[in-house]
């Protein structure tokens, strides 16, 4: 269950929830839930991403892990997986689901200033919806090179 720490019933609800569940020696977790991005805030993010890759010859994939991940926010994506079998660590790569929407602000305008000093090409602001509706039409015509 989710409680909300501003309101007083939700409040009173995880205390005693949480008394039962010490009360009875049950095994459990406590955890924050940070604020998730936003569905227009990914949609945002993939149509930037996909306006760059039509620009620059590549594929969404390539353009999100090698530039957006790896190249522009790779200290908010680099991450170490353990394989449980061998006990090798690697390097891993955080999903953008894994964000919250600071987070994801953040990165969406680092890759903004990036793709402009590395390539000159200006990626609309989130409220120009005349330019972001131009790059939905060409993303539509042009979907078989994404």
């Amino acid at each position: 269950m989710i409680y909300n720490a501003k309101i007083e019933i939700d409040q009173s609800r995880a205390r005693e929830r949480l008394e039962w569940l010490i009360k009875n020696e049950k095994r459990f977790e406590l955890t924050e839930k940070k604020p998730r991005r936003t569905l227009p805030q990914n949609n945002y993010l993939h149509l930037i991403l996909s306006y760059f890759a039509l620009e620059v010859g590549e594929t969404l994939e390539f353009i999100k892990l090698e530039i957006f991940k790896k190249t522009v926010n790779s200290e908010t994506f680099r991450t170490e997986r353990k394989n449980p079998k061998s006990g090798k660590i690697r390097e891993d790569w955080r999903s953008t689901a894994d964000l919250d929407q600071g987070e994801l602000t953040q990165c969406i305008d680092r890759f903004k200033n990036w793709t402009l000093q590395k390539t000159g090409l200006r990626v609309p602001d989130s409220n120009e919806h005349l330019f972001l509706d131009h790059i939905e039409n060409e993303i539509s015509k042009n979907k078989q090179w994404l």
